[in-house]
C-alpha cells in the first residue's frame, strides 16, 4: 500500500504564491507517475499537472500555463506544485495522486492523498 500526504496549503491573497508538497511512503513504485488534481466547491475534480520519473510533464494549460510548475524528487519520493499569481478561482482542495501512466485522467491513478485546502482571497 502507498500513502500520500500533502502539505503546503493555506490562505493566500490574490496574486500570491504557494508551494504544495506531497510525500509518498509505504510500498512505493519508482515507476509511478505523480500528479495533482483539485476540486472546487460544487465542481468536479479536475486535472492540474502530472510528472513521471524521467521528468516528463503534462499540464492542464487552462489552469497551469504561465503560473504553475510541477516537479519531483525521485530519491525522496516527493512531488511539488509551485503556484504563482493565484486568483480566487484557484480555491479548491488540492489532491496528490500516483499511478502507472502519464495521463490526466483521474481514473488511471491508484493512490490518493487526503488533500490540502488552498483558499485565495480577493
Amino acid at each position: 500500500q502507498v500513502q500520500l500526504v500533502e502539505s503546503g496549503g493555506g490562505l493566500v491573497q490574490a496574486g500570491g504564491s504557494l508551494r504544495l508538497s506531497c510525500a509518498a511512503s509505504g510500498r512505493t513504485n519508482s515507476n509511478y507517475v505523480m500528479g495533482w488534481f483539485r476540486q472546487a466547491p460544487g465542481k468536479e475534480r479536475e486535472f492540474v499537472a502530472t510528472i513521471n520519473k524521467w521528468f516528463s510533464v503534462i499540464y492542464n494549460t487552462d489552469i497551469a500555463k504561465g503560473r504553475f510548475t510541477i516537479s519531483r524528487d525521485n530519491a525522496k519520493n516527493t512531488v511539488a506544485l509551485q503556484m504563482h499569481n493565484l486568483n480566487p478561482e484557484d480555491t479548491a482542495i488540492y489532491y496528490c495522486a500516483a499511478g502507472p501512466k502519464l495521463v490526466g485522467a483521474q481514473s488511471q491513478y491508484d493512490y490518493w492523498g487526503q488533500g490540502t485546502q488552498v483558499t485565495v482571497s480577493s
